[in-house]
């Protein structure tokens, strides 16, 4: 217990050590004023000649795919829950507790993260109701469901494994709404097309704070990071949407395997991250270790080649399930 308490003061400590730093990342979040807006990327229904405006939205929002469409529902109810995914940086030690409207430099970095992230949901929200392509209402009834589910990444508290968790996150989810982007071109629905891509250079911005951010820890105390990193591959990194339901069926479930079907988030794509990870964070040269860092230093170079062979038996098993029914779009098949 003593060795726990130990560890986890020295965590705190060194999230605090970091301020500093992560005030000069504070650029890496965009001036609101150079934002863009849901506004600039929808079409306009303000002039009078709206109803065109509409209608060749809609005729270009028409050739999306049932398969596509509910892969986007899937990452934009996700976005939505943006709510459980700031309470869990808030209760993040050091990096939380700061206050409402603190200057502390976690305090600005996560509210601007937020605020950057609610215009997601939002873009793509409004997208899916002006298509009039999906039901609405289921969509709306699961975005209820997963914020009152909750969210549980499985790092405590622990702000090395929340690093960790975030670092992969965003990268994961810029791979994702690229991939759906290049989708949506393939469909001829230019407006989708640079939505996600919009997102996905936030998102990016995003991935590169939290993987600097974890470097710093990795500088300050090099073992207790490796552990920190080698818990959360223990532990999987599980995806913010897991308790995605309608209260009848488990469409988490459904989304993952339209998202694998589709190739816009996969197992193998897990792999890549965990691998670009090692690569950036330099896992292999780091010396100054202890012997337990030595350990997890040795386990996790091992980790991406396990998970690319893991990702071929998915791919298989993938090729073989069905398409079924989604409440999301009236019961089509997604």
């Amino acid at each position: 217990m003593t060795t726990e308490i130990n560890s986890a003061n020295l965590k705190t400590a060194v999230i605090k050590e970091m301020e500093g730093f992560v005030r000069d990342q504070l650029h890496l979040l965009t001036p609101i004023e150079k934002c863009w807006q849901p506004r600039d990327l929808l079409p306009s229904l303000e002039p009078q000649n709206w109803r065109e405006a509409l209608e060749k939205f809609r005729e270009s929002s028409g050739g999306v795919s049932d398969e596509v469409l509910a892969a986007l529902v899937g990452n934009m109810i996700t976005e939505e829950a943006l709510p459980s995914y700031q309470s869990w940086l808030n209760r993040l030690s050091g990096i939380g507790g700061h206050g409402g409207t603190s200057d502390s430099p976690w305090a600005l970095w996560t509210r601007g993260w937020t605020a950057e992230e609610n215009r997601h949901g939002d873009v793509l929200k409004i997208y899916l109701y002006l298509s009039g392509k999906v039901d609405m209402r289921s969509v709306e009834v699961t975005t209820q469901y997963l914020i009152r589910n909750g969210f549980d990444p499985l790092t405590d508290n622990d702000p090395y494994e929340g690093l960790v968790y975030t670092s992969v996150q965003e990268r994961a989810t810029a791979i994702a709404h690229t991939n759906t982007a290049q989708l949506a071109r393939s469909c001829s629905d230019p407006a989708l097309e640079n939505m996600c891509r919009q997102i996905a250079r936030d998102e990016t911005r995003h991935e590169r704070a939290y993987k600097l951010f974890f470097k710093k820890v990795l500088e300050l105390d090099p073992s207790g990071a490796l552990s920190a990193f080698e818990n959360m591959m223990k532990k999987k990194v599980v995806m913010p949407g897991q308790t995605m339901e309608d209260g009848r069926h488990d469409l988490f479930a459904q989304h993952v395997l339209i998202c694998q079907r589709l190739k816009i988030y996969t197992t193998r794509d897990y792999a890549k991250v965990i691998q670009h990870l090692i690569h950036f964070w330099e896992i292999p040269h780091l010396t100054n270790l202890s012997s337990e860092g030595r350990k997890s230093q040795e386990n996790l170079c091992a980790l991406p080649d396990r998970y690319l062979r893991r990702a071929e038996r998915m791919e298989q098993m993938i090729a073989k399930q069905p398409r079924t029914p989604c409440p999301w779009l009236f019961d089509r098949l997604g």
